[in-house]
């Protein structure tokens, strides 16, 4: 069974609450459900992982390698900044697809530039939840081919 691992970083865990104009009114937990349920519908098992801290996320990515055939990865704010992200992602042999809710090329200009992009597999900005479902779908291309 192919095995993928779904990171969320910080303030993720407001979903719902948190800006519902920009992020929707979906909680974390019904994200959870619903992107595990659709990984099962492909043969796949998703296990799900939220942090507000960028070490115990790196210790993910380490962990994922030996663990997960892919990693789906939402690192919120983190994108913008963390060498250390980058640096845990181009140090695994496991793609990562970089997910994105919001569009973040089209809100404020710090928010423009991802420096994970660089090492990751893809990125998927802007489309909402549905951005998870394709990085699921997109894995599993890239491990199986078997993305519908």
């Amino acid at each position: 069974m192919v095995r993928f691992l779904l990171l969320n970083g910080p303030n993720l865990n407001r979903l719902g609450m948190r800006e519902p104009h920009i992020y929707g009114h979906t909680t974390l937990a019904q994200l959870e459900k619903q992107l595990t349920e659709f990984a099962s519908e492909y043969g796949a098992e998703l296990t799900c992982y939220q942090s507000n801290y960028e070490g115990a996320l790196i210790d993910q990515i380490h962990r994922a390698e030996s663990l997960y055939d892919g990693i789906v990865f939402n690192p919120g704010a983190f994108t913008h900044y963390s060498y250390a992200l980058r640096d845990a992602i181009a140090s695994v042999q496991t793609p990562v697809i970089e997910v994105h809710i919001s569009n973040i090329h089209a809100r404020e200009p710090f928010r423009h530039q991802s420096v994970l992009a660089p090492v990751t597999a893809g990125q998927i900005v802007g489309l909402g939840i549905n951005g998870y479902r394709l990085a699921i779908l997109a894995l599993l291309d890239m491990v199986e081919g078997k993305g519908k």
